[in-house]
């Protein structure tokens, strides 16, 4: 039987470095970022319903993805709207993506959890809220701390996260350290 997992941790806890590492294991790796940035591209059902609520974050045809955040971090109401016009297409391109695989082993990593693909196996990429927070300021330069904080409050709060895997990848330590952690956990999923 195929592996399937759903790969999420918040934000700066190094899930796309753990995918990466996953990759190279043999996994098929789709990432619901990725997804999500296709639904708003211009021309597309989203991005019209994007701009029509939030014309703010209009960019010459594009969407401003930076200023979009801040508006939606900054409030749940406005967090909740996108996400009811983002995720539809989103979950229905991810499952085409993994239908268009089949039967490969996949690996989906997911910013938040949500409950769109049954019997799956949760792998949450867990570290420190100040590492992560040092991690995500670092590599996100159109982000301040205070953008970082807003986003880090919008999601589940390490012990939730935690709460919620099936398997746990600790990611406080360096990238032997990390690509031992993905290894222990695909030795665990393909039964190695």
């Amino acid at each position: 039987m195929p592996v399937r997992l759903v790969l999420s941790g918040g934000i700066g806890s190094g899930k796309s470095t753990a995918a990466a590492i996953l990759a190279r294991f043999g996994a098929t790796v789709f990432s619901a970022d990725e997804f999500a940035r296709r639904v708003l591209d211009s021309g597309t059902a989203a991005y019209g319903a994007v701009i029509g609520r939030w014309p703010q974050v209009a960019d010459g045809g594009a969407i401003d993805r930076t200023a979009l955040r801040r508006v939606v971090f900054a409030d749940p109401e406005e967090l909740a709207a996108l996400e009811a016009i983002i995720h539809p297409p989103t979950r229905q391109a991810l499952h085409d993506a993994v239908s268009a695989v089949a039967p490969a082993d996949v690996v989906i990593e997911m910013p938040i959890l949500r409950d769109w693909f049954d019997r799956w196996t949760i792998v949450i990429v867990d570290a420190p809220d100040e590492l992560r927070l040092e991690r995500a300021t670092g590599r996100d330069h159109r982000l301040d701390e205070s953008d970082i904080r807003s986003v880090m409050a919008s999601q589940p709060s390490r012990a939730e996260w935690l709460l919620a895997a099936d398997l746990v990848i600790d990611n406080r330590g360096s990238m032997a350290d990390l690509t031992d952690e993905c290894g222990r956990v695909w030795d665990r999923v393909t039964g190695v």
